[in-house]
């Protein structure tokens, strides 16, 4: 159902993560996931040390990336079978939070049991959910999961930051030309 695209909603994720960075207090560049164990190898492109411990992350493409983003996190939400507006969400909180906790996000947003998978439930659910509704909920519950992390002080606004734009962009998908509504059974 998603009318805007992979590759729009990954200009906008690029705008958000960026080039390379091996910031020592940042446990995804670090091979293990631990601080000061394994190899700083760093994060680029949103493609962390931590979850692809056997790439070289500093010469990583842009295409590369791309490759990743589409296979890892767009495909594994199902993102198409969303409104354009909540599959960007959903793939924008999969790169950053695990396409898990993102689906989580989803499924609390829609008042269903959060595990993680987008199945039969999560998907009927969605398909008699107000969209407008949905989103707020779902950005609610990133921004909730944001406060309860140890390094919130240290990242926090930038954080902030990535979800207040994110709502920019869901008001304007909700509202596109693209959207019609589609009647439920």
């Amino acid at each position: 159902m998603s009318k805007i695209g992979f590759d729009e909603c990954f200009k906008r994720i690029i705008g958000h993560e960026g080039e390379f960075s091996d910031d020592y207090n940042d446990r995804g560049n670090w091979t293990t996931g631990t601080i000061g164990e394994g190899e700083l190898k760093g994060t680029k492109y949103g493609v962390s040390a931590m979850s692809y411990p056997h790439l070289d992350i500093a010469n990583l493409s842009l295409e590369e990336a791309k490759a990743i983003y589409y296979e890892d996190f767009w495909k594994k939400v199902n993102a198409e079978e969303f409104h354009a507006a909540v599959a960007f969400q959903l793939f924008d909180a999969s790169v950053n939070h695990g396409t898990g906790n993102a689906v989580r996000f989803l499924q609390r947003g829609l008042g269903v049991a959060d595990d993680g998978d987008v199945g039969r439930i999560t998907l009927n659910r969605y398909r008699t959910t107000d969209v407008d509704d949905l989103l707020h909920k779902f950005n609610a519950e990133r921004l909730i999961f944001y406060t309860k992390l140890s390094n919130f002080g240290l990242y926090g606004s930038g954080w902030v930051r990535r979800v207040a734009q994110n709502m920019k962009y869901s008001a304007y998908d909700y509202t596109a030309p693209w959207y019609t509504h589609v009647e439920t059974e």
